[in-house]
């Protein structure tokens, strides 16, 4: 009975996809949302949905894990490629290859993104032991964050003022003492495409027991679309004049440092691969960039980091609503992960700008809070903006 279920599902997803009007073999591709089967988990339907602007921009979400698997943008001659790491079907998320050192490709993270140190906290005088899986520390939500379940989905399309913005919603509720964190949490994010070329996600979440809840996307960028094997030769630039310090264990110490002077400096355009093998301590305890960067407070809705290919041309920039961004520069890939089009991922194939709260903040005071209790609703956005120079 299962059997069939299953193939009469495919069968309704694939009426859905030949009924659309996306064209392939280079023609031109209508806007709007198509979706198709992607696999299965553990029993349930895995979707994936493909979003298309007017300019051909292509954004495609699997619902496991609210996963970016492509995101195909063009270069400075209008040529599309793909500017994110992951793979061509669902399976390559689940490969023991890729669990086994798990980088998270393109992937929602939750309930609390980046490290909270000994995977422990106290909150209204009750202490909390959560999973750990980064040595003795908690690290992306633990052995089953958000970037491992299913998330219910639902499309909209024309979802902005001018009828031309296609969204998907996923929606997913943590339960309470899920990886160790208390109150039952309702998770709703929102992935959107506009013709301006805009990738725009939202995250609303409520609770009714005050718990940590710090959201992110782990999205790995080479804006070359894997024509450079590396990102050492992108330009990056982050607005911020402080990073938070971190120890051996990839902590915060609670120290707030000046960039100015050290190779964590970005408030000018540089390149990745010109400081990132420098003999620095911070460089050296993270293998490369692996820092929570302070973002400055801004007066409106400007850039808090931009991304630049020069060969392509591609330009990203990056605004968000978030205090901090985490910039991971791959360090930990070692080619033993295969992925699109069967190219292996080797050391530094794709960077993180991962807009968040500031690690381990349950345990740091001085740090923005990331509490969210009932009856609060917290809303964060992050857009990325993809143009050319």
């Amino acid at each position: 009975m299962t059997k069939i279920i299953e193939i009469s599902m495919k069968f309704v997803l694939a009426l859905i996809i030949a009924i659309s009007l996306v064209s392939c073999g280079g023609q031109e591709i209508k806007p709007g949302i198509t979706v198709e089967l992607f696999g299965f988990h553990n029993g349930q339907m895995v979707k994936l949905y493909t979003m298309v602007n007017k300019n051909g921009v292509i954004l495609k979400v699997s619902n496991f894990g609210g996963t970016i698997t492509e995101l195909h943008v063009p270069d400075r001659d209008g040529n599309l490629g793909d500017i994110v790491l992951g793979f061509d079907k669902h399976e390559g998320y689940i490969s023991p290859e890729y669990l086994k050192s798990n980088p998270y490709f393109g992937a929602i993270i939750g309930r609390y993104g980046n490290r909270i140190a000994g995977g422990k906290f106290t909150l209204d005088d009750v202490d909390y032991k959560l999973a750990t899986n980064d040595g003795e520390n908690h690290l992306h939500g633990g052995i089953k964050g958000f970037d491992k379940v299913v998330w219910d989905a639902k499309i909209i399309e024309g979802s902005d003022k001018d009828g031309s913005e296609q969204t998907i919603v996923l929606t997913y509720t943590s339960k309470h003492g899920e990886e160790g964190y208390p109150g039952n949490l309702k998770i709703t994010v929102l992935y959107s495409l506009n013709n301006e070329n805009e990738l725009r996600i939202e995250y609303t979440t409520e609770t009714d027991k005050a718990t940590p809840c710090n959201l992110t996307n782990h999205s790995y960028f080479n804006l070359s679309a894997g024509k450079h094997p590396t990102i050492e030769n992108h330009v990056l630039e982050i607005f911020a004049d402080q990073y938070t310090e971190v120890d051996a264990g990839l902590i915060p110490t609670g120290n707030f440092i000046d960039v100015v002077g050290t190779p964590m400096d970005f408030t000018t355009p540089r390149t990745i691969g010109e400081r990132i093998n420098d003999n620095d301590e911070q460089l050296t305890l993270g293998k490369g960039y692996d820092h929570n960067w302070v973002l400055r407070e801004s007066n409106g809705w400007s850039p808090v980091a931009t991304l630049y290919e020069p060969e392509s041309g591609r330009f990203m920039e990056v605004f968000t609503s978030e205090p901090g961004i985490q910039f991971y520069s791959g360090n930990f890939l070692d080619g033993t992960i295969t992925g699109k089009n069967n190219k292996k991922y080797q050391h530094r194939a794709g960077l993180c700008l991962e807009t968040q709260h500031f690690p381990d903040s349950p345990n740091q005071p001085t740090f923005p809070c990331t509490i969210l209790k009932p009856g609060d609703a917290s809303v964060s956005e992050t857009v990325y903006r993809f143009s050319v120079k």
